[in-house]
């Protein structure tokens, strides 16, 4: 039997349930919580945008602080994308629950770009309203002090998923360490910081030096934050996904596939093929006989049937779902003429892979 797609274990080691386990929400049992987290006077949890366990193991020579921290692999959820996994993170549900189901998601016939909350390049925040697309509280409905980019203080997805904290901006990793330490000093129980530099130097310049490079970088930060964070604290980290170097390893999605498709959401190592009325069985056979030498091709009832984004999905999110996933099993992109950035991305990620599924939970306990 060739490789198959690593779904991730929503009933237990998995960043869905780690704000509930931490915040002692979590009615289901969490012995793969580290014991160093027991106890803690306070817990700051950091994101890591980027880091797949595979790629630390990989690296353990330039990130000897977080290698040495005790913990192990978790999951992420599906598709291993920020925008879904983030919202998984703060709001304790399964991507088929909070609906915030990729990246580039279907509402109503159109395709939102979540992380910009645009559609094609227009702001619709007024339009469709984030709080209204992804309305469960954050945190338990706790209000924690959060520290992220200070650009991402108004933004749609900041709104989405971080809605009613108390956002506390930085704009360098010095000022990411020096705010976190500040409200830890101020006796705050629960702390959930962000960084995404990893994530951002995996997109433009793949897994090779610079990457490495980033890390170290972030080693040295983690062993700075541990010295000044109070005694009794548990500095927890984690990632939303891993990392695949595609390089220029892209495939156009071929005239035979895009005839059978209305719309395209999700992202090069996740798309959504939307079948036009009346053709989905042929948008599947003509995916599966062009794309499955190199990806998994299933249908939305299989996708439902094994649980890809939880053990259940609200209609809305159904209904975001395309006829058709294509899932790459290979090292490559599927490409999608509407799906452009800045710059070629070279590290990707949303797919199924081990590499991309699995992440760090590690803990420092001061």
């Amino acid at each position: 039997m060739g490789q198959q797609p690593v779904i991730p274990r929503y009933g237990g080691p998995c960043v869905a349930n780690l704000v509930p386990a931490l915040l002692g929400q979590h009615e289901a049992p969490h012995d793969w919580l580290p014991a160093e987290v027991d106890g803690a006077a306070q817990i700051v949890l950091l994101v890591l945008d980027g880091l797949g366990w595979e790629q630390l193991c990989l690296r353990s020579d330039v990130a000897p602080t977080l290698v040495g921290l005790a913990g192990g692999p978790i999951d992420t959820v599906c598709p291993t994308t920020t925008s879904t996994a983030l919202t998984s993170i703060t709001t304790g549900l399964p991507p088929g629950q909070h609906g915030i189901i990729g990246y580039r998601m279907a509402v109503e016939g159109e395709v939102l770009n979540v992380l910009r909350w645009t559609v094609d390049g227009r702001d619709v925040r007024e339009r469709i309203t984030p709080e209204k697309l992804q309305h469960h509280e954050p945190f338990c409905s706790e209000r924690p002090p959060v520290v992220t980019r200070t650009e991402f203080r108004d933004s749609g997805f900041t709104r989405a998923h971080l809605d009613g904290v108390r956002f506390n901006g930085y704009r360098m990793l010095s000022t990411l360490s020096a705010e976190t330490a500040r409200l830890a000093a101020g006796n705050e129980p629960f702390i959930y910081a962000y960084y995404d530099g990893l994530d951002k130097v995996a997109h433009e310049y793949g897994l090779g030096a610079h990457y490495t490079a980033e890390l170290r970088s972030i080693d040295d930060f983690v062993a700075g934050l541990i010295e000044e964070l109070p005694s009794e604290t548990a500095l927890v980290l984690t990632a939303d996904h891993g990392h695949v170097d595609v390089g220029e390893n892209t495939v156009p999605l071929g005239p035979e596939l895009q005839s059978h498709v209305e719309l395209l959401s999700g992202e090069g190592r996740f798309r959504w093929l939307h079948a036009a009325a009346g053709h989905e069985r042929e948008l599947f056979e003509a995916a599966t006989a062009l794309h499955s030498d190199t990806g998994w091709v299933a249908s939305r009832e299989q996708v439902l049937d094994e649980e890809w984004f939880g053990p259940t999905s609200t209609s809305s999110s159904v209904a975001r779902m395309g006829s058709v996933a294509l899932v790459a099993r290979d090292d490559v992109a599927y490409l999608d003429p509407a799906d452009t950035g800045p710059y070629v991305l070279l590290g990707r990620h949303g797919g199924l892979t081990a590499a991309e599924v699995r992440v760090p939970l590690l803990v420092a306990r001061t």
